[in-house]
């Protein structure tokens, strides 16, 4: 089937298509200088800590739910969990990660 539809998007597609198409849309104003941009790199290292961190509440909320019934082990191993959380905060907050100037 996935063969199929490539094949026929293949076959149905313009084979030259129009030259105002491959050019560079940009909210419909023409380009001045180049197109790509380079950003900081602090800009994707904040993204990612938030996700992080955005995915350590998604596993502490069930485990706080169930806490009651979890038992010992899995205290120690939020704890660890946390502890790992803390180590990679710290080092993101020492190399100056965090640091918006």
């Amino acid at each position: 089937m996935v063969a199929g539809a490539l094949f026929f998007a293949w076959l149905m597609r313009p084979s030259k298509p129009d030259p105002i198409k491959l050019d560079v849309y940009e909210c419909g104003e023409e380009t001045v200088g180049p197109s790509q941009v380079q950003f900081n790199i602090k800009f994707y290292l904040a993204a990612i800590l938030f996700v992080v961190f955005d995915v350590e509440a998604l596993f502490l909320l069930p485990w706080a739910v169930a806490f009651k019934d979890l038992g010992i082990r899995a205290f120690i191993e939020m704890i660890l969990f946390i502890l790992i959380l803390f180590v990679g905060l710290a080092y993101a907050w020492r190399k100056g990660i965090l640091k918006w100037a």
